[in-house]
């Protein structure tokens, strides 16, 4: 097991942005735990309603091939139906393109993505403001939802999930402070690694894993992949456009965090305890 547990890069500003995002992603997942299913479900983006600008308000039954054996053993396909839950929309549907960046799927989707936001939020909001780092998380969410709706424009599956505004957070992180320092958990050992290594690593996984889903993309659910490849494809704009600003704050001096009494601290061995 390897799970990062912060930077050694201190901020000189508070991250209001980054805390006020994790803030509102925590209570709106409280929110849908106190609601119906029907709830999520409505305020989740589903490609089917978007691409086709329709409000689906109803449960759709769809029939799917399904291999079965018979007494001789010979398999054969049957169809198989299958109930996709609905919900109607309170607004127009495009509108879940970012209703659906606030919410998640369970309380392990949400302190996975709450915890690397925590982790790599605060620089990349130092590089490019308050406001300016509002809009940029927002459009990556955004890239990440219409690029899934790209590749399923048919889909009836919900989708929802922040996971796709922090790839591209991590990714502008990795662009421009690809050699800072990241405190990780190896099973039960602290160490250092470079943020190049641990992101890189990361987003490794989600090309590997996402090139697996795209045979079935929009078929069935669990994670959609591919809105982490859109989120983390935004920075390529992003980074470009602020990367000397993220190297005029790499000249500051190391001791300027806004944290107070912030101390560089380095785990070389022993056991986690």
């Amino acid at each position: 097991m390897v799970m990062p547990l912060g930077d050694e890069t201190p901020t000189r500003i508070v991250p209001v942005v980054n805390y006020g995002i994790i803030a509102l992603n925590v209570l709106v997942f409280f929110l849908q735990q106190s609601r119906p299913e029907t709830f999520t479900i409505a305020y989740a983006a589903t490609p089917y309603e978007i691409s086709h600008n329709v409000d689906i308000d109803r449960p759709v039954v769809v029939s799917r091939p399904a291999a079965e054996q018979d007494a001789l053993g010979r398999v054969r396909l049957a169809p198989e139906e299958e109930v996709i839950p609905q919900a109607a929309v309170p607004f127009p549907v495009w509108f879940t393109l970012l209703t659906s960046v606030f919410m998640h799927g369970g309380l392990a989707h949400l302190a996975g993505n709450m915890l690397y936001l925590w982790i790599f939020g605060d620089n990349v909001e130092e590089v490019l403001g308050h406001v300016r780092y509002l809009l940029v998380y927002l459009a990556c969410g955004l890239a990440a939802s219409l690029a899934h709706i790209a590749l399923t424009p048919d889909s009836l599956i919900p989708t929802l999930g922040a996971s796709g505004a922090i790839a591209g957070v991590m990714g502008m992180y990795l662009i421009w402070f690809p050699q800072n320092q990241v405190r990780v958990l190896v099973f039960r050992t602290i160490t250092l690694m470079p943020a190049l290594l641990v992101i890189g690593l990361w987003i490794v996984m989600q090309l590997v894993l996402g090139m697996g889903e795209l045979s079935a993309a929009g078929e069935r659910g669990g994670v959609a992949y591919d809105e982490h490849v859109g989120g983390a494809a935004a920075v390529l704009v992003f980074g470009a456009v602020y990367r000397g600003r993220a190297r005029a704050l790499e000249e500051r001096p190391s001791d300027l965090g806004w944290a107070p009494g912030h101390r560089r601290i380095v785990y070389t061995r022993g056991p986690y305890r």
